[in-house]
């Protein structure tokens, strides 16, 4: 409520601001209609898609004093300043375990060069390296997830580390934190991460002391303040769990009962996950405390936490890449991934994802794909949590169809799953959606899987949530309401920022 009330305050003085300089002098205005022209230039100029200039050229070009204010207001994006300052610290900090070795890209190179051009893009712009030995388990849904981390964490040894979205307390994490209670009574050294969204209507503000009064090391990352900035828009959405640097897991659960349906929202929930085990734990074990020290001062002493040259039970074949994304990276690494893979695709590229807001870089690789004959196959959800988002997706429905792909929504539910797989040889498992929240705001990670035997699981899963969905053609579009169609077209206007 305190958050709201400020953020009214804010708006409030903001159009004030506008009215007072409308009004106040010829001069003041001739100075704004200046600023407007210097800060139309730097938008053109700036390099970002042409969706997110034209979000804001249209209201600086209506109402040019109000636009300018909102903008310089809103995307001053000044709270990420030190976050990005204390990122790339740790990125240096850490470079040297973040390699490719020999072998592997030797190996990559033979089996297939366009695969190897993608590792070194994701080594180069991210400091993402491939691995030859290591093995992925995927779980086609939370639960079977959840059954096998709480196996997991009772084996820990040495350190347990947690980076979730959201925390709600429940069956899931009730489980999970008795455990995590009882390692840390044990020695094993244990860290909780979450972001700080979940301090607005799932977690007590002070909830991470009540984590360190357990044994725990626990913070928020970026608590809500109640300033308006789209600082606040980039939140960390990854899922990470790491247990003693040889155990990893990623995927779209979170730690809540709806995730493994103790708790109903939107009917039956969809989601996916996978364990990573071998050297690729590594990147994990990187990207966590990469993160934990973005706010922090000092060093961490990383080679603690880094495991190398053990054997697994089951070495799986082909490669593994771990990666990441987010706001202070030099390239959209995640939207490149995506897209890479759908470029190459020969047969098939499958894709289950819970919104669907793209660029028109995006949109025109998927129509030209289906239109080159790859058979392009998109499942989301029939039951939206987000109205407004789910209205914004129906309106891309008339031009996949007219390029012929092929459209599914999960009748039993939400779908949250963020799921590509393509030709039985590629697929990406991980936290990030189609949207621009994902693809540009948020800070997300993923493992891409190159002729790897969970990339088989993948597909299989995409086939069997195939039978429970309803396939979309225009009539079924044109059902939908008329409200709700041009409801959805509008919305597109400001897509970028949702």
């Amino acid at each position: 409520m305190i958050t709201i009330a400020l953020l009214l305050v804010q708006i409030f003085w903001l159009f004030a601001g506008f009215k007072w300089l409308g009004e106040y002098s010829e001069i003041s205005l001739l100075l704004m209609l200046v600023l407007s022209v210097v800060v139309l230039v730097y938008i053109i100029n700036k390099d970002e898609t042409p969706e997110f200039k034209l979000t804001w050229v249209i209201p600086i070009c209506v109402a040019p004093v109000f636009g300018v204010l909102l903008y310089l207001f809103v995307v001053g994006n000044w709270g990420n300043i030190g976050l990005k300052k204390g990122l790339d610290r740790r990125l240096k900090e850490t470079e040297a375990f973040m390699h490719t070795d020999g072998e592997t890209r030797e190996a990559l190179e033979k089996a297939d060069l366009r695969m190897a051009g993608l590792s070194r893009y994701t080594e180069e712009i991210g400091g993402f390296p491939a691995y030859k030995n290591s093995s992925a388990v995927y779980f086609p849904t939370g639960e079977a997830k959840y059954e096998d981390l709480l196996k997991e964490l009772e084996k820990a040894e040495e350190f347990i580390f947690l980076e979730y979205f959201i925390v709600e307390r429940g069956k899931m994490w009730n489980s999970i934190l008795e455990i995590l209670q009882r390692k840390a009574k044990e020695g094993v050294e244990v860290r909780v991460m979450y972001d700080g969204m979940c301090s607005i209507l799932l977690l007590p503000y002070s909830y991470p002391k009540k984590l360190r009064s357990m044994g725990i090391r626990a913070k928020m990352f970026a608590p809500i303040r109640p300033l308006m900035s789209t600082s606040q828009n980039n939140r960390d959405h990854r899922k990470i769990l790491v247990i003693d640097g040889k155990v990893a897991y990623t995927g779209g659960v979170n730690l809540a009962d709806e995730y493994i349906n103790e708790k109903k929202k939107y009917g039956h929930w969809k989601d996916t996950a996978i364990k990573i085990e071998g050297e690729a734990v590594k990147s994990f074990t990187v990207m966590f405390l990469q993160m934990w020290n973005s706010s922090e001062w000092g060093t961490e002493d990383y080679a603690k936490y880094i495991r190398s040259g053990f054997q697994v039970e089951k070495s799986g074949s082909g490669f593994v890449i771990p990666y990441g994304d987010g706001p202070t990276m030099p390239e959209n690494v995640a939207e490149t991934v995506y897209l890479d893979m759908i470029h190459q695709a020969v047969r098939y590229v499958h894709i289950m994802t819970p919104y669907f807001i793209v660029d028109n870089a995006m949109l025109d690789a998927i129509q030209y794909a289906a239109r080159r004959g790859v058979d392009v196959r998109i499942i989301i959800p029939h039951i939206p949590d987000k109205k407004a988002i789910f209205a914004m997706a129906r309106t891309y429905y008339p031009d996949l169809l007219a390029a012929g792909v092929k459209i599914y929504e999960y009748k039993p539910g939400f779908i949250h799953a963020k799921v590509f797989v393509s030709d039985d040889e590629k697929a990406v498992v991980g936290t990030i959606n189609m949207d621009y929240r994902s693809l540009y705001h948020h800070f997300e990670c993923a493992v891409y899987l190159y002729r790897n035997e969970a990339v088989f699981d993948v597909e299989e899963d995409f086939q069997e949530t195939l039978g429970r969905c309803i396939e979309v053609d225009m009539e079924y579009y044109k059902s939908i309401s008329v409200f709700n169609r041009m409801t959805g077209r509008v919305l597109r206007l400001i897509g970028p920022l949702t």
